[in-house]
């Protein structure tokens, strides 16, 4: 089959197209035939030995595959040959095939395109931890939403607004507020061109945000949670900018605010029977049309480089895939 190998560490045009060799489905695990892959910012930093999960080379990025089941392994039981499931693979998922746990599999609904099941799992699973069970979004709260038009942050715009919150997204352009906007944000802010704190400060009347949910990290932070309203509760989701952040521990105590981890990853595989409920839940958003998912470009899987070049360079709104 073909796939892309990462045999040294470095940045996407070290990436190489080639043919391995065809999965096998061993004892409890099925083979996906995959018809669409979900690029993500953690698959950019991976391949540079930059990601907190370091696999061993050479090895196959690409972390959530959505597709057909082509075999089924020994004791394999929930699922069965052609069933349509999207997984949450970390690595492997930018080839044709790829032999997974299936427990790691959920099915996907006759009603959902594969590219879309593709980008779905990272960015909605993300944001729906993040907001409901990690931050506890309710009715009236509001949610400021950083790296806004990114696809963990338009899935947060998303769910904040079907749960909702009054949302604030905050994004690098203007275009790409116009997508916000589009997706329900009730309020944008443009922090190429605006003062964060100024702006946060004129859209919540100086309450501030109840949540604030940032995969950006970098300069940000600090004004963000300076911002932040009394109980307020900041999401950690990620560092896109490159840069973690410090930020002086005298802020939460002063804001009697909480500074919250989210790892959706880890959340998934400790605790399997709540990710699934998740997904159920947002298999019923997304089917009464509550989110939208935004699949804004597919690329074949020769120019895989090219996707995660587009992502590392925030060329990209929404989710985009690799179709093999």
């Amino acid at each position: 089959m073909r796939a892309i190998v990462c045999a040294a560490w470095g940045g996407p045009e070290t990436l190489q197209h080639r043919e391995i060799a065809d999965p096998v489905a061993r004892e409890g695990e099925v083979v996906i035939k995959i018809h669409a892959a979900g690029v993500n910012f953690p698959d950019v930093l991976i391949i540079q030995k930059k990601y907190q999960v370091q696999p061993t080379l050479p090895f196959t990025p690409g972390a959530e595959v959505a597709g057909e089941i082509e075999a089924v392994g020994e004791g394999v039981t929930d699922f069965k040959i052609g069933d349509r499931v999207l997984a949450l693979c970390s690595t492997g998922g930018f080839a044709e095939k790829i032999a997974l746990n299936a427990h790691l599999c959920v099915p996907i609904p006759d009603h959902v395109p594969y590219d879309v099941a593709a980008g779905f799992i990272l960015a909605f699973g993300t944001s729906h931890h993040a907001l409901i069970d990690r931050g506890g979004v309710k009715q009236g709260d509001t949610v400021l939403v950083l790296g806004a038009a990114g696809g963990v942050g338009l899935a947060a715009v998303e769910i904040a607004k079907a749960r909702g919150a009054n949302v604030i997204a905050a994004a690098s352009n203007d275009a790409k507020l116009v997508i916000c906007r589009d997706r329900g944000a009730d309020a944008t802010i443009n922090y190429s061109t605006e003062d964060l704190r100024a702006a946060i400060k004129t859209h919540t009347e100086g309450r501030g945000p109840d949540i604030i949910f940032d995969p950006v990290g970098g300069r940000f932070a600090e004004p963000a949670f300076r911002s932040i309203a009394w109980r307020g509760r900041y999401l950690v989701i990620g560092f896109a900018d490159g840069e973690i952040p410090s930020l002086p521990l005298n802020l939460p105590l002063l804001k009697g605010a909480s500074l919250v981890g989210v790892f959706w990853g880890d959340f998934a595989r400790r605790e399997p029977k709540n990710q699934i409920a998740m997904m159920q839940d947002l298999f019923a958003m997304l089917q009464n049309g509550q989110i939208r998912p935004l699949i804004s470009k597919a690329y074949p899987l020769a120019d895989t480089a090219q996707a995660l070049q587009d992502m590392a360079d925030r060329k990209v709104t929404g989710k985009i895939v690799v179709v093999p």
